[in-house]
């Protein structure tokens, strides 16, 4: 008798529909030694039947089996499985997923060429309700690359993460000898199962390929096991896996796994309850924390390290049975960004709420001071919105009640405050909102009250069938701050609320009435429903056709024609259409596209012309670019939102192209433009073709590179430091580059050139701004950022206590802080008036030109400062690091600096002590640093780009 090599073992219940797709994939794959057992957990349906349909009709290759009572989970009929299995490998199917074709040739390759006893694929999610097609890798960064494991401990992300069953291939013999089995009458089985079988391969292989493919229906009428958590008796079973788990590990000395696994039950499998908490009972919620405690108690204090801090707080919070602050916490982790506590400060410090502050664990874990929420703007907080009554008439009208979070009472008692309600359909089909005034809103301590009423059933008209979901917002203004929030459902029960009373613009015999709803992540919503018996006939008869055989090819095309519209927004389309449709109009003289670091910015050299261009009165047309919004822009000129269809025909159309930094590489300049590069900065750093990145990119990475570069026209340099580093390192020609100096700079000399004649420093405006004490002095802190092996940015970390700074030296220095604009930063509020964070002004020059002294590590910045002939200090705490990671330097800062480079924080606060001594003891070597790098830097610039290109005398 031929031995199979795999066996597919195929559970169903209930489930006889679709399990002849199941089985069909097995059937089709391309190993063609594969069996299929089916089990049946003695189904109430027709599965079995059908069962039994599909091995008559496959003799040899189908056999069913079925168990004599139902088990109620996978266990008990995969085990059935494994023991009726015939072939040298098992594998397992769920009735409602399917196998990819190749799955068992590619997983049995793995294990005949490597003697594995496991081998694991990569499981794929598919979204079947999704009307995109969205599909959802199953952490695929486990499986980026073929790896061959002697043992669990040399990866143990694997047994952390990926605890499926089924997208793996097991030796039976492995399975029969170790007598692994899956546990019966509970759930979570694969966890454990998947742990077990872990630790006793001998060997594990991991393969890049898609092999299971999962079938999700997120709004199925009948939960999944994992999808009923809001059953207590589902995280009781949850519970018991995981000590069984954690039994095994303690077992085999695992003690690392342990860790990591206790950090993954903290960002995971707890999260999954912990943002059902708040829509859910007070007796659910003792009883799971009850649950959840008598585990928590085990967990590795240091896995709380390896989560975020709302993770970590939630975790806190629930042990202490804390639920006036635990489900606001948990609110605020289900939808990402929301401040849902009013906060508290203590001793310069910011923590998620005041209780429990008296315990040293309790301020590390609750310390969210680096989260910014005190500095940032109070309308790019996500404020918490909590519902705290709702009425209806039974009619129309609706009357909702709330308290917006107040955090650290930044919304001042004093302020005006006035509100409105907006209903927006979550699909914008030729409607976008209705509002309505809100009645009232008042302080009341930590939160905003507000209460209003909406006439719906009167105002709100909806398309019907198309915008069927409809989410509410309230509108806070609060003196000059505009604040957004969605409405938190929180406790309030809307069981008995009556469905409103609607009249949709197509015919209310499609749908008439507003039915309240709570979104997954607990906000408040209505969805549009039928109730009148024609309405609910019609409905009926919609729906029927919408799934009736004629509806299958309007809706492939209506799918082809969404793809379509889909695709044009697509990158690949816009380069597409600009270089086939755009760049075939006329180039229109006199325009001129401005950027600024790829549109983040209204600043830098592109400014200065601009500003010179306008102080002129050339004749020209100015387009700016912005990224994000564009607040800060001149709104004289035209914005344009960078890869808008709006700034890919103002590219193509354009006369001149002027920025610091580089336009869309994709994007071919046309011959009939110019385009002036006044670069962001002389280089410390290698560049360019200089960097050994570059040069590993192979032959199309450099030829796509050197395309890119080869658009510039002119490259303005300050210096022949310029000629010999950023010249060579982007292969200009010498007839391209422009030794004008920077534009952005032109401020700079002449601000030194004043300074010099009136023998007087004049900080102007700016320094009003930011009510800076004309008393002391100002330093700037510009650092550079950092970037790790990858190329990808670092977050900003202060390299020293700015708390002590400002406490030794803030009776003497007001220190500004301005991270590099790829990074932001986040002051503790106990510095507040003497260290402040100017990061959000989009120009350096006008603070360069205000600060006495400049601390700096590697940025650019110290070439344009050296202009001004003011004191620079140079932090450079991984100067070696730094100096020697791959991309290199061009010279060594330590012999060059105009200033101290100091190493230590201790050295910085000295350094900074002597400021005076510095200044004097540093003076020539700022010069000879500022004729090596600004030589350039005249003061005219600007004047010279305008008169040279956009001035008729010029031209």
């Amino acid at each position: 008798m031929h031995v199979p090599d795999v066996s597919v073992v195929v559970i169903v219940y209930n489930d006889a529909e679709r399990l002849p797709t199941a089985v069909e994939s097995v059937l089709d794959q391309t190993l063609h030694g594969v069996e299929v057992v089916i089990v049946d957990d003695c189904s109430k349906d027709r599965s079995y039947s059908v069962a039994k349909e599909l091995e008559a009709a496959h003799p040899g290759r189908v056999r069913a089996f079925r168990l004599p009572e139902n088990s109620g989970g996978c266990g008990a009929p995969r085990n059935h499985g494994i023991r009726q299995a015939t072939g040298t490998y098992v594998m397992f199917l769920d009735s409602d997923d399917v196998l990819e074709r190749n799955a068992c040739r590619n997983m049995l390759a793995a294990a005949e060429r490597t003697g594995s006893d496991l081998v694991s694929g990569m499981c794929v999610r598919v979204h079947l309700d999704s009307r995109w097609g969205k599909t959802t890798e199953w952490y695929p960064w486990i499986y980026a690359h073929t790896r061959t494991l002697e043992s669990i401990t040399e990866f143990p992300d694997l047994l952390v993460y990926d605890t499926l069953s089924t997208n793996k291939c097991y030796r039976r013999a492995f399975l029969l000898e170790r007598g692994l089995e899956f546990p019966v009458g509970i759930h979570y089985e694969d966890l454990l199962f998947s742990a077990q079988a872990y630790v006793a391969a001998r060997r594990i292989t991991l393969i890049p390929n898609h092999v299971y493919f999962w079938n999700v229906v997120e709004k199925a009428a009948a939960k999944s096991i994992s999808n009923r958590r809001h059953e207590i008796a589902n995280f009781v079973h949850r519970m018991e896996i995981h000590r069984r788990v954690d039994e095994l590990l303690a077992a085999h000395g695992h003690t690392d796994i342990k860790t990591a696994k206790d950090a993954k039950f903290l960002k995971h499998d707890l999260v999954l309850h912990l943002r059902d908490l708040p829509l859910l009972g007070d007796a659910y919620r003792q009883e799971f924390a009850r649950l959840a405690n008598g585990y928590l108690a085990g967990i590795d204090p240091a896995a709380y390290d390896n989560v975020t801090h709302l993770q970590a707080i939630c975790a806190y919070l629930l042990g202490k049975e804390d639920w006036d602050n635990l489900l606001p916490a948990a609110d605020a982790m289900t939808n990402k960004g929301r401040l849902s506590s009013p906060l508290a400060e203590r001793d310069g410090r910011v923590y998620w709420c005041a209780p429990h502050l008296d315990d040293a664990e309790a301020r590390r874990i609750l310390d969210v001071t680096d989260q910014g929420f005190h500095t940032a703007p109070l309308s790019s907080l996500q404020l918490g919105n909590r519902l705290t009554s709702y009425a209806d008439d039974g009619r129309g009208t609706v009357t909702l009640s709330g308290a917006v979070v107040n955090p650290l009472g930044r919304i001042r008692p004093d302020v005006d405050l006035s509100a409105s309600l907006e209903f927006r359909a979550r699909r914008q089909i030729g409607v976008r909102s209705f509002s309505f005034p809100v009645d009232t809103v008042r302080h009341a301590g930590d939160t905003i009250e507000w209460s209003g009423s909406a006439d719906v059933g009167g105002t709100v008209r909806p398309l019907g069938i198309i915008d069927a979901v409809w989410d509410v917002r309230l509108r806070l203004n609060a003196g000059r701050d505009r604040v957004t929030t969605r409405v938190s459902v929180g406790g309030v029960d809307l069981e008995s609320a009556a469905r409103l009373r609607v009249r949709p613009r197509l015919t209310r015999l499609v749908s008439d009435r507003f039915e309240p709803e709570v979104t997954k992540k607990g906000n408040l919503s209505y969805v549009l429903t039928a109730e009148g018996p024609a309405a609910v006939r019609t409905q009926a008869l919609i729906n029927n056709a919408i799934h009736g055989k004629a509806a299958s090819v309007v809706k492939r095309g209506l799918r082809k024609a969404l793809r379509t519209r889909r695709n044009m927004g697509s990158g690949e389309q816009k380069v597409k259409l600009y270089h086939e449709v755009f760049s075939k109009l006329p180039v229109k003289k006199g325009t001129v596209v401005f950027e600024s670091h790829m549109g983040k910015q209204y600043s830098d050299s592109p400014k200065a012309i601009y500003e010179e261009l306008v102080r002129q009165g050339a004749p020209f047309e100015a387009i700016w670019s912005y990224a994000g919004k564009p607040a800060g822009f001149p709104k004289e000129a035209t914005l344009v939102r960078r890869w808008s269809w709006a700034y890919l025909r103002a590219l193509a159309q354009a006369e001149y192209w002027v920025d610091n930094q580089g336009f869309p590489l994709a994007l071919a300049k046309r011959p009939g433009t110019t385009y002036i590069q006044t670069w962001h900065g002389s280089a410390l750093k290698r560049m360019g073709f200089h960097e050994p990145r570059t040069k590993a990119q192979g032959r199309d990475g450099q030829n796509r590179f050197q395309a890119a570069v080869d658009r510039f026209d002119h490259f303005l340099i300050r210096s022949e430091h310029d000629t010999r580093t950023l010249a060579k390192g982007f292969r200009l020609r010498d007839e391209v580059l422009l030794r004008t100096g920077y534009p952005r700079n032109d401020a700079l000399v002449e601000a030194q050139r004043a300074e010099a004649q009136s023998g007087e420093r004049v900080r102007g405006p700016l320094a009003a701004e930011l009510g800076l004490d004309p008393d002391k002095k100002v330093l700037l802190y510009a650092p550079t950022f950092r970037a790790n092996a990858e190329g990808a940015v670092e977050g900003f970390e202060f390299p020293f206590d700015v708390e002590e700074f400002a406490d030794r030296l803030g009776d003497r220095f007001t220190l500004l802080v301005r991270t590099h604009y790829l990074n932001s930063v986040s002051l503790p509020p106990s510095v507040a008036g003497r260290v402040l964070d100017v990061s959000r002004h989009h120009d350096v020059t006008p603070l360069l030109a205000l600060a006495d002294g400049l601390i700096t590590d590697y940025s650019s910045v110290m070439f344009d400062y050296a202009v001004l002939d003011r004191p620079m200090l140079f932090f450079a705490y991984d100067y070696e690091k730094y100096a020697t990671d791959i991309r290199g330097t061009y010279f060594d800062l330590k012999e060059k600096a105009p200033g101290p480079v100091v190493a230590t924080a201790e050295e910085l606060l000295q350094a900074v002590s002597a400021f005076e001594e510095a200044d004097a003891k540093y003076a020539e070597a700022r010069q000879r640093f500022l004729a090596e790098f600004g030589e350039y830097d005249r003061g005219d610039a600007a004047r010279q780009i305008v008169e040279k290109f956009f001035t008729r005398s010029g031209k």
